[in-house]
């Protein structure tokens, strides 16, 4: 072809072609890069503008556009687009929705503060059709065994916990006071804690820790092993308690359980068996939440006052199992002081099937006890990672289901930054900052020492406590006014030694009373402790039973007026414990106990010989043995004490074997006692708690009468679980008993129906307290009958016939929230003239 046909052809040169494709490229990645220039990038956080606390589950979403995202756990998003936008949408159920101004194609950080509002959910009724959410809940209840946690036979994972507690509230008013001056100095000097909508707090207490957290199912046992702790506090020390309640113990939430402990009240599962009967459920969206996509459920009580959720929850489509929760429980819920519960929880799947929480958050709103006092807040987050499933281990590694590290309270260098599993917050970092301050004002160590005078009965002063104060002061008519002083070591002194002193004296008897103790702790893990108290007092004959406390308020008030057959003691005791195992603890005691009685009484020294000498006063020298058993019983170890915060499930189970020797020691009998007690709290959901002591004792010996079982009765106008409340002091005596005594609290499954009652928030109760006993007539014999001045012979006590003591109770808690009124009736031994057929007692209790 000739350059003619060429150019015919083609009228471009090459260099001319060349020159244009440049131009196209050039164009194209022009466009290109505009493209990518005006893309809009939003990332940020949402928070409660109120806690300044993550909202996880947030709708964020581009103004006039589908395009959105919901917010992690921990509040954060990020969303992109090539449309024009100009505005950014975060809404969501239970909070006001806001709308932020953005950028157009830029990157940009825009972070959202949320107001909550009060949102009523629209009744919805469902025509014709079934509800369609039911028959998704029917799936979850088909798989929970799946997908439970219980039906593992072991599972572990290391655990985080963060624990805040914040005053809130301030008011201008209270803030104004001249108590609370430089503390709103404080205040005003540091960046205000919730952030730029938020409202200015006073932070109390933050504590972190992590633990190794290990559970065996089938029975169930567990186990945490704290590692390490970090604790800030207003008038709250670092010490080993804080340590231990402040782990993953405490932070145990199962929703596939049909009742959820919360704030140590039974509230019912969304997912529970009984679904139907207590929610209404809107089916209201299906969508990814990370890699499952998930059927969204809205739910809300069908009762407004019961202890029961409004939320949301995520159900994934392919399982059918429970992927994150978003819960509330309102004011209107039957519960004191608490204004409102949120509870956020998401789940991760396991190797094995079933689901474990990895992240947990709780925001308790503890309201105002007056229109001018501060409300708290109380904040917990778990955070769970590492999760080894089906590999348990031996039974004994259990043991103690709370262990801490020796070391658990060191800070090593940088530990918190490299093992924490969320980094703080600047929130979080001021609130460190802000107690630091607080906890160093004189004002604020005086309020927190008298607190917690009134919490202990004892004042710190250094290495010592002093108290206890209800047995400072007494009247009655054997001793007059008795005034009284004591003290006992504390961890700071030694962490082994426990030394107790305290002394009193009576003006009118002229008498001087002490008691010394010293422990000796042998062993905190297995916990074992030794020790020996010498005590010179005076008593009555009915309060020689082991159910009383000496340091209780009860017994403290039994030494003012009148007082039953008193006498003059001297006893000296030595005593160990150890605990064998976990829930199994052995006690030995010996005792030796001088008796001078302060009334009219004599027996015969030889029981069973009527011509034997005659004596009023004895002495006693005798070892028991009492083993425990509770299965699942919880311990910690406050600094020197061991505390039982009680048993979980399983009854706990005593028996308590005494012997007597004659002739050592100065002992004037040979005897053998039995006793057996079993106490258990039954949690019944709605229908409320009952709680049961069952009991029962032999004396299989001769013995004077202030030597069997006085049986407690109570004259006061208190009323106390551990009497009968209708029983005089000293009333019935008998050597084979067995009692049962029963309380049950409905809390509010009765009076929540009735409109009128619902809004006092009052919980019906009801006792039921029986005993039958009998005494046998060798020892009815061996003492002689009780003579007055005149040689007229005065009743010492009654005896059990073929009936049993029966008195039954109803009454009302929660008057004011505090006061609380029972009403008894007596149904048997009505014959005497002066017995009390009726009675109301009242009590004063803190009680959600």
């Amino acid at each position: 072809m000739s350059d003619f046909q060429q150019n015919k052809l083609f009228p471009f040169s090459l260099k001319t072609i060349s020159l244009i494709t440049w131009v196209i490229v050039a164009m194209v990645v022009a466009n290109v890069s505009n493209v990518t220039a005006q893309q809009t990038v939003v990332k940020g956080r949402v928070i409660d503008a109120e806690t300044g606390d993550p909202v996880p589950f947030v709708n964020m979403v581009f103004a006039g556009t589908t395009i959105g995202i919901t917010t992690d756990f921990d509040g954060f998003y990020q969303l992109k687009t090539d449309l024009a936008v100009d505005s950014i949408s975060a809404s969501y159920i239970g909070y006001v929705t806001r709308v932020k101004p953005l950028q157009r194609g830029k990157v940009q950080n825009i972070n959202f503060q949320l107001k909550q509002d009060l949102v009523n959910l629209q009744e919805v009724v469902f025509i014709a059709e079934e509800n369609p959410a039911y028959e998704i809940l029917r799936n979850v209840v088909r798989n929970k065994n799946k997908h439970d946690r219980r039906n593992l036979s072991a599972y572990e994972y290391e655990s985080y916990n963060k624990t805040e507690f914040d005053i809130n509230n301030l008011t201008e008013k209270l803030r104004s006071k001249k108590v609370f001056q430089k503390i709103s100095s404080v205040m005003d000097s540091l960046v205000q804690i919730a952030g730029e909508d938020g409202k200015p707090v006073l932070p109390m207490f933050i504590s972190e820790s992590i633990s190794r957290f290990y559970v065996k199912n089938n029975p169930k046992i567990q186990k945490e092993y704290i590692i390490n702790t970090k604790v800030s506090g207003v008038g709250i020390d670092d010490g080993s308690l804080t340590s231990q309640l402040i782990g993953s113990t405490f932070q145990q939430y199962n929703f596939y359980a049909n009742w959820v402990n919360l704030v140590n009240k039974e509230f019912i599962s969304p997912i529970a068996d009984g679904w139907k009967t207590y929610y209404e459920y809107s089916l209201e969206d299906s969508l990814y939440v990370g890699e499952h996509y998930c059927y969204k459920i809205d739910f809300w009580p069908k009762s407004e006052q019961d202890l029961a959720f409004t939320g949301t929850m995520w159900i994934t489509r392919d399982e059918y199992a429970l992927k994150q929760l978003d819960l509330s429980v309102n004011k209107t819920a039957n519960l004191n002081y608490i204004e409102k519960i949120k509870i956020q929880q998401e789940l991760v799947p396991t190797e094995a099937s079933p689901w474990i929480a990895g992240k947990t958050r709780v925001v308790i709103d503890i309201g105002q006890l007056t229109k001018n006092s501060p409300s708290m807040v109380a904040k917990f987050y778990s955070s769970n990672k590492d999760f080894v499933v089906n590999k348990p281990y031996p039974s004994k590694f259990y043991e103690t289901m709370i262990e801490l590290d020796e070391g658990a309270r060191i800070q090593p260098k940088g530990y918190w930054e490299n093992n924490r599993h969320d980094s703080l917050t600047a929130t979080e970092k001021n609130v460190y900052m802000m107690i630091d301050t607080l906890k160093n004002i004189p004002v604020v160590k005086t309020f927190t020492d008298v607190v917690k005078t009134a919490f202990t009965g004892y004042l710190k002063m250094g290495k010592f406590d002093l108290g206890p104060y209800v047995r400072s002061f007494a009247n009655n008519e054997v001793e007059g006014i008795r005034l009284g002083i004591g003290a006992r070591t504390n961890i700071d002194f030694s962490d082994r030694w426990i030394l107790q002193a305290y002394g009193a004296y009576g003006f009118k008897d002229e008498k001087w009373k002490y008691r010394f103790a010293a422990d000796y702790i042998i062993s905190r893990k297995p916990w074992t402790k030794v020790g020996v108290e010498t005590r010179r007092d005076m008593d009555q004959v009915w309060l020689l039973n082991d159910d009383l406390e000496n340091g209780s308020i009860f017994f403290a008030f039994s030494q003012f007026g009148n007082i039953t057959r008193p006498f003059n003691h001297l006893e000296n005791t030595l005593k160990f414990e150890t605990q064998i195992r976990n829930g199994l603890t052995q006690k030995v005691t010996f005792k030796q106990h001088d008796f001078s009685p302060l009334f009219p009484f004599q027996y015969y020294e030889d029981p069973g010989n009527n011509e034997s000498a005659i004596g009023s006063s004895f002495s006693t020298s005798e070892i028991s043995l009492e083993t425990r058993f509770a299965k699942d019983e919880i311990f910690i170890q406050n600094d020197n004490n061991r505390v039982s915060l009680g048993t979980l499930k399983w009854p706990a189970f005593t028996i308590k074997y005494t012997h007597g020797f004659k002739g050592f020691l100065g002992g004037d009998f040979n005897y053998d006692k039995l006793n057996v007690n079993v106490t258990q709290s039954l949690k019944m959901g709605f229908f409320g708690v009952s709680r049961y002591s069952l009991s029962g004792g032999y004396i299989f010996s001769q013995l004077p009468y202030p030597l069997l079982k006085a049986h407690i009765g109570n004259e006061s106008p208190f009323y106390t679980p551990i009497a009968f409340n209708l029983m005089d002091f000293f009333e019935f005596v008998s050597d084979r008993y067995a009692s049962l005594q029963y309380r049950h609290s409905f809390e509010g499954f009765i009076l929540n129906r009735i409109p009128l009652m619902k809004k006092l928030k009052w919980r019906l109760v009801a006792n039921a307290n029986i005993l039958y006993g009998s005494l046998r007539d060798e020892n009815l014999n061996v003492a002689l009958p009780d003579l007055d001045e005149n040689g007229v012979e005065i009743p010492a006590f009654r005896t059990f016939g073929n009936t049993p003591y029966i008195e039954l109770g109803y009454g009302i808690e929660n008057i004011f929230k505090v006061i609380r009124v029972d009403a008894f009736h007596r149904l048997t031994y009505l014959d005497t003239p002066d017995v009390r057929k009726f009675g109301v007692k009242i009590s004063f209790q803190f009680i959600l």
